[in-house]
């Protein structure tokens, strides 16, 4: 069988395993995150950690300010990749952008969706006190993680678990459940699922004041 041709879009450490999958076993044509940014007290420029390991592949990275560009669009239509994989990437694709890829765009999100959409899923789990979580893959549409699920793996969440342990133990999750998800995707064999929205809530960015 070919290996598929796919681009990968991510920025934390978080996505740093998914990248690892991606490049085992798949052709990546282009790795796309966040700017540098200024970091620590000398505010000196700093390449996300998705960039470092990209560039430890020699894959090409790509850095837009603004992803939905028209000049930035159509460079993704040329690329012609048969999968996008979104990880924490931290900018919303358009339409457009969702529709390039023939499998589509799939999202690795912390959470058993439909709990816990948006930025925050891992601190709202130990907030709240839920006794498991875990990680879903699904195919993103213009919606805010609200997009057909495709494969889901728990976790139990211990009374005296950090947000860092959590954060730890789903970003390995992330890797091989992305792993089981192209190879279902390649084969045709998984079966999209549609999220029941009335069981559904919001995972906002923390703030100060929480």
């Amino acid at each position: 069988m070919d290996r598929l041709k796919t681009i990968f879009m991510g920025t934390p450490d978080f996505a740093v395993p998914c990248l690892r999958v991606l490049q085992e076993k798949t052709d990546i044509m282009a790795v796309i995150t966040q700017p540098d940014r200024p970091k620590g007290r000398g505010h000196n420029l700093q390449a996300s950690p998705v960039k470092q390991a990209a560039l430890e592949y020699g894959l090409p990275v790509l850095q837009p300010e603004k992803i939905k560009t028209e000049e930035f669009t159509a460079r993704l239509e040329e690329m012609q990749p048969d999968l996008i994989v979104v990880v924490a990437f931290g900018q919303i694709l358009s339409q457009r952008i969702l529709d390039i890829p023939r499998l589509g765009c799939v999202n690795v999100h912390a959470s058993l969706l439909p709990s816990y959409r948006g930025a925050a899923p891992i601190h709202w789990s130990i907030i709240n006190g839920e006794e498991e979580t875990g990680v879903t893959t699904m195919l993103m549409d213009a919606g805010l993680d609200t997009g057909d699920m495709l494969l889901k793996d728990k976790v139990a969440i211990t009374p005296d678990m950090t947000t860092e342990e959590l954060h730890d133990k789903l970003m390995d999750m992330g890797g091989r459940l992305l792993s089981d998800t192209i190879d279902g995707l390649a084969a045709g064999t998984i079966v999209p699922e549609k999220q029941d929205d009335s069981l559904s809530n919001y995972a906002g960015m923390l703030n100060k004041e929480t």
